[in-house]
């Protein structure tokens, strides 16, 4: 196995956000906290310890275990449930949603990256401990987002009648797509662990929440890593103050507007929409927007509508009820858990930048941001293709028509590249101005459309010249860009489409053991993984 990084800015995969927040721009720091590195943990822990409060660490312990009650649990993972009493833990977290059998590969990084800061972080701070935790997206409501898998290009859905929370979806149905599964994968001895691992979360475990909880328990276990579903009564009662405060003052919509309105002032342009009432009303089958109208609050398409003193008793009586939007989740994560660093993607991250001024206004400490390893894994046999075409993985990152306009100028005998002819031509016309202003200045628009016209029947010349000398390489293109496609599956990065399962096919454990070994969390690059 081989390894490299790239910089982000050369993937071209990366919003500007994510590419200057790495870069430390001096206008977006005010967004954020701290910075990702090592050494900024220990403050970061100092300031979190002053606010968790020993009966919320009783109240979390006492949620995950009955969380886990049915669950055979490993040794690690339960002594780290444990050491959250301890006044000295603190967590490391990701997010991610219930995705049908883990969904894309970035689901491994994410968590193999949680894991992998939590052992940095133990070995540098031998006086506190970390704990990795998966926190599932249990009250998403987005069913066409987590319904399905791919796998070698054919797109395996669950067809279900969707509604309300997807954690509470009960699993029938799912046995149809075990036996497409089989049929797809084989009967080598690793598709039947995939087969065994897949009928085992979705066909024994009566809803959604429990079968991915089980999923990624099996895949992860040995390393501790503790899942956690924020939909549980006694958590919600943990945030119910802050939710009453959101019924009622409408804090979160004037903060983080303001802060988006400055966030988008500098270029950036804003992830999430804040609403009024940034939370949903949430029963079985049912969740729904809470909309404050002349002092009634209704739930968006029913026809419930309660007063005040009804919605802040539904709320005292009920929290369960209350599920925080895409904006208050964060929140809710950060008050419940002992949580010094969120780990995600871009887009996540992006939101994140909306928030920091709403954490200052509700004295909730800002966690640390971290952006998840990216990876793109590629087969052995494809490097060795790279290497016959002397072509290198990082050009594979280039548009396909860039990718083949350059090995075709690599490849090819003759010269196809005009730029000196163009700065010549440039310097022509330079001279035609200077003649044009001394004699009739009116003639500088006509100069102008004669150098449009040659610079423009030089560019086709070129595309025409090239276009010709790429069909005689045709062959050789061919073989390059079908590497490119398979490993940037509808021009797009790997991980954001490919399931671990077509991987675990053919490299078994030995994949996941190579992540959690070669995984660095705080790299801030891209890494190139050859299996």
């Amino acid at each position: 196995m081989s390894i490299k990084h790239l910089p982000y800015k050369k993937t071209g995969y990366f919003s500007s956000l994510m590419l200057d927040y790495l870069t430390k721009k001096e206008d977006l720091q005010s967004f954020y906290h701290r910075f990702p590195k090592i050494e900024n943990f220990e403050d970061q822990l100092n300031e979190k310890k002053l606010s968790v409060r020993e009966q919320s660490r009783t109240i979390l312990v006492n949620s995950l275990n009955k969380q886990y009650q049915d669950f055979d649990i490993s040794e690690e993972t339960q002594s780290n449930i444990n050491s959250l009493l301890n006044e000295n833990t603190f967590t490391i977290t990701t997010g991610h949603q219930l995705n049908l059998f883990t969904g894309p590969l970035y689901f491994l990084y994410k968590i193999f990256s949680v894991i992998n800061l939590s052992e940095s972080l133990n070995k540098k701070h031998s006086d506190q401990y970390f704990v990795p935790v998966y926190w599932m997206a249990t009250e998403d409501h987005d069913f066409d987002e987590i319904n399905y898998f791919n796998l070698f290009g054919k797109k395996i859905a669950w067809d279900h009648e969707s509604g309300g929370a997807v954690g509470e979806l009960e699993t029938d149905g799912l046995n149809v797509l075990l036996e497409t599964l089989k049929s797809e994968l084989g009967t080598s001895e690793n598709a039947q662990k995939l087969c065994t691992l897949f009928s085992e979360a979705y066909i024994n475990h009566n809803n959604l929440s429990d079968a991915t909880r089980y999923l990624a328990n099996q895949l992860f276990a040995e390393y501790g890593l503790v899942i956690i579903d924020g939909n549980h009564r006694e958590l919600k009662e943990e945030f119910a103050p802050f939710a009453q405060k959101e019924l009622l003052d409408k804090e979160s919509f004037i903060t983080i507007n303001e802060t988006t309105d400055r966030l988008e002032s500098i270029g950036y342009n804003k992830q999430v929409h804040p609403r009024e009432i940034n939370l949903f009303y949430i029963t079985k089958g049912l969740r729904e927007r809470i909309i404050e109208e002349n002092g009634s609050f209704k739930i968006n398409n029913t026809e419930l509508v309660f007063t005040k003193d009804e919605i802040l008793k539904e709320l005292q009586n009920f929290p369960e009820r209350f599920s925080p939007n895409a904006l208050l989740r964060p929140l809710f994560q950060e008050v419940i858990l002992p949580n010094l660093c969120y780990v995600g993607g871009g887009g996540e991250l992006a939101y994140w930048f909306q928030l920091k001024d709403y954490f200052k206004s509700v004295e909730v400490t800002f966690p640390i941001l971290l952006l998840r390893n990216s990876v793109l894994l590629v087969p052995q046999k494809l490097s060795q293709k790279l290497e016959k075409l002397n072509e290198s993985i990082e050009a594979l990152f280039l548009n396909t028509y860039e990718l083949e306009k350059k090995h075709t100028h690599q490849l090819s005998d003759v010269t196809i590249d005009f730029t000196s002819q163009r700065a010549h031509l440039q310097q022509q016309f330079k001279d035609l101005y200077v003649i044009a202003e001394k004699t009739d200045a009116s003639f500088i628009g006509a100069v102008a459309a004669q150098e449009k016209k040659q610079l423009n029947g030089l560019d086709n010349l070129e595309k025409r010249l090239l276009k010709a000398e790429k069909r005689k390489l045709a062959d050789q293109l061919q073989r390059l860009t079908s590497i490119q496609e398979y490993l940037f599956p509808k021009e797009s990065l790997q991980e954001r489409t490919v399931n671990f399962s077509e991987l675990y096919l053919e490299y078994g454990d030995s994949l996941l053991v190579s992540l959690k070994k070669q995984l660095n969390p705080l790299c801030h690059e891209f890494t190139i993984l050859e299996l």
